[in-house]
């Protein structure tokens, strides 16, 4: 058992009082390589015990500024009393009793909540999933079934998951797909976020090899995530949905990273003001819990009972928790990702104009990026790799993503106070591993 007093609030700076890793945190990772996959990815040696709000405690008391929100799961903050509130209320009453067989009224409330606020005009029809990539085998399933067309087209940089007709969707790292063999068949992927991409679908693609009419959909990420918070260009997205609407194609919108919230609006795709047939979501639902789902225009769900099924996905403590968290976002947490994202931009916006190897920044709300690069302007890994490893020890905890991507994607209750340490203490890591401008 952890000997921390878990009553005691954490400090809301990063406050280090071992070395990295601690001596109890250097024993559970031994333990953990034991017995865990080695397939996961671990970027450096965090123990956590505890969180509250944007703060994060390890094992040997060293506390951290979280900047990561659990790679954007947990939107309202680490254990934020309403969200665990819920979970404790709906967990004495109803643990579990499968959606899939049976009904329960979180998963009724909550679907209620959702298909309300979908950019659709007639609301929607919704499917609880356990994780984006399960949203996203859904949606393939659903596309196809209801469109009787086999192909698929994705995006190159594109992250949808891991499982088989996720990975095959993915566009993102060759790690992700080597050894495996044959993926899911009928997918052809294009380059991301340009008009010139959809020139050659529409030019190359559909005359020469990829007949449109044989196109169940495009499956595209809002803003993509895993490929570097890459924001399209202006048009893409537009012109995606006048392809589809041209061809009998569905768009699918991939909201796992950018949805609920995060950007400021409760999916990305509102800022550009088109409405897809499907959106898949998951991450920051619920504020940590298991739960995803498949959003539809009630026309499309039309797969018969037994097409589709999951054992959990819905859980009454997840729908519970996604009800508080929405409620949550709707009061303010929105808002604040809106107003704290444009301060985030403008103190990286700082950094750009000292360092010359730092890009400007780019992104939406609460879901920002800077790309790093070399002296001779290539982005460059080693130095993302590196102020990465330099912000731990410092207690800041941040992510890469693309190939030279810093993430920023704290819990939306992140305030400007503590923004102003995460972007003090990567200029001081900056300042110590780059040249800054003449």
């Amino acid at each position: 058992m952890l000997s921390i007093p878990l009553t005691r609030s954490l400090p809301r700076s990063p406050q280090i009082i071992t070395p990295l890793p601690g001596k109890r945190a250097q024993e559970l990772v031994e333990r953990d390589r034991a017995v865990t996959s080695p397939s996961y990815t671990r970027d450096y040696p965090l123990v956590v015990a505890r969180g509250e709000g944007c703060m994060v405690e390890d094992v040997d008391g060293n506390v951290f500024l979280d900047m990561t929100a659990g790679i954007a799961v947990t939107a309202t903050g680490h254990a934020h009393p309403q969200v665990v509130e819920a979970i404790q209320a709906q967990a004495a009453n109803l643990i579990h009793m499968s959606g899939t067989d049976f009904y329960y009224e979180p998963m009724v409330e909550f679907a209620e909540m959702l298909a309300d606020r979908t950019p659709f005009p007639h609301g929607a029809k919704v499917f609880f999933t356990n994780s984006g990539a399960e949203s996203n085998e859904g949606a393939m399933k659903l596309a196809r079934y209801y469109t009787g067309r086999s192909q698929m087209i994705a995006f190159l940089g594109g992250f949808h998951g891991r499982t088989y007709g996720a990975m095959s969707l993915t566009g993102s790292k060759a790690v992700q797909r080597k050894g495996f063999g044959s993926l899911v068949p009928g997918i052809t992927h294009i380059p991301y976020g340009n008009h010139a991409s959809l020139d050659y679908l529409e030019n190359q693609l559909f005359p020469a090899m990829l007949p449109p009419q044989e196109v169940a959909a495009i499956v595209v990420e809002a803003i993509q995530g895993e490929g570097g918070y890459i924001v399209p260009t202006p048009g893409f997205l537009q012109r995606i949905r006048e392809i589809c609407d041209r061809h009998g194609i569905l768009m699918v919108v991939d909201e796992v990273q950018s949805g609920m919230g995060r950007t400021g609006k409760l999916f990305a795709i509102e800022h550009w003001g088109i409405m897809p047939d499907i959106i898949t979501t998951a991450k920051g639902i619920a504020s940590g819990l298991p739960l995803g789902a498949i959003l539809a225009r009630p026309e499309i769900m039309t797969w018969q009972p037994g097409s589709h099924a999951t054992t959990f996905g819905g859980n009454p403590i997840a729908c519970a928790a996604g009800i508080a968290t929405l409620k949550l976002l709707e009061n303010g947490l929105m808002a604040n990702a809106t107003k704290m994202g444009e301060f985030l931009q403008t103190r990286l916006g700082e950094l750009q104009g000292i360092f010359p190897r730092v890009s400007p920044s780019r992104g939406k709300g609460l879901m920002v990026a800077v790309d790093l690069w070399d002296e001779s302007g290539e982005l460059d890994s080693t130095l993302r790799d590196r102020v990465l490893q330099e912000a731990f020890q410092r207690g800041l905890l941040l992510l890469g993503c693309g190939k030279a991507a810093i993430r920023f994607c704290p819990p939306l209750v992140i305030d400007s106070e503590q923004i102003d340490i995460a972007v003090d203490i990567l200029k001081d890591i900056l300042a110590k591993v780059t040249p800054q401008h003449d």
